[in-house]
């Protein structure tokens, strides 16, 4: 279990993954993204999560390599968009990527979005790069079971993580158990629902027990269920309170109560009904 913001997961390769970080999808290029990478690495965070789609790879990298903290110590994902997917075009993303970032090496390099047809040949390149040693990890992001079954039926090596939508609207149990049977780290994006679910009264109850916030209370939900997190906010004030988890624990009747809160309510997409082409 997650001890403080440096703990890690091992992942099947091998590879130690820190269970919370901070996403920074919407975050504006430049000084935003700088100041929320540079608050959390000030504060303890040691993984951020970007992608090509978000536009700010080259300020998480400027942050990262300014941080003062060695490089080995922070992990850093980033993923493939859709129209970039394919053989050929995977290869071509991730050099741009890898240029923008202007790191030494990516920590976790996931597929977006299981784009039909084209998912298997983005894995494909993606193989390819890791066993040249350009990828420390590779993994998925949005798949379901399905997606995962037919991926993991024709590649080589299989992914190391699944990042997806993820919070007390959407449980995704059977997903969850799935990803733990087959050595898949699961992770959870938009874990707070876009702050569509702080006022609720169940969770508001169990925050107040424990004389936490709402957040805190989710975030720790999610660790407790062997859940990598990475709530999102470009707030000095947000990024180190959200991080503020590790010194309470759930109880089992609380946790029941929390997923008991599932609707199957998303903020984004249905992967499976998902315009893939912009």
């Amino acid at each position: 279990m997650a001890h403080d913001l440096q703990a890690t997961t091992r992942l099947h390769n091998g590879v130690k993954m820190p269970w919370f970080g901070l996403g920074v999808y919407k975050a504006e290029e430049g000084t935003e993204t700088e100041n929320a990478v540079r608050t959390a690495l000030e504060h303890g965070y040691r993984h951020i999560d970007t992608a090509s789609l978000y536009k700010n790879e080259e300020s998480v990298g400027r942050s990262v390599r300014e941080s003062g903290i060695p490089r080995r110590e922070i992990f850093v994902t980033t993923k493939i968009w859709n129209t970039d997917q394919g053989y050929d075009k995977t290869l071509f993303a991730f050099e741009k990527s890898q240029k923008d970032l202007n790191l030494d090496s990516v920590d976790l390099y996931l597929i977006h979005w299981p784009v039909k047809e084209k998912y298997k040949e983005t894995w494909r390149a993606m193989e390819r790069l890791y066993d040249e040693g350009q990828l420390r990890a590779i993994g998925v992001s949005n798949f379901h079971v399905h997606h995962l079954e037919d991926l993991m039926s024709r590649c080589n090596i299989p992914p190391m993580v699944n990042q997806v939508e993820l919070h007390p609207r959407l449980t995704q149990k059977e997903l969850l158990r799935f990803c733990q049977g087959n050595h898949i780290q699961l992770e959870a994006w938009s874990p707070l629902m876009r702050g569509r679910i702080l006022e609720n009264e169940s969770l508001s109850k169990i925050a107040q027990r424990h004389g936490k916030t709402v957040a805190q209370v989710i975030l720790r939900w999610d660790l407790q269920n062997g859940i990598v997190t990475i709530p999102k906010s470009v707030r000095k004030e947000r990024i180190i309170s959200n991080a503020d988890v590790f010194d309470f624990a759930l109880t089992s009747e609380e946790i029941a109560m929390i997923d008991q809160l599932h609707t199957g309510e998303r903020t984004g997409k249905d992967p499976d009904n998902f315009h893939f082409d912009f």
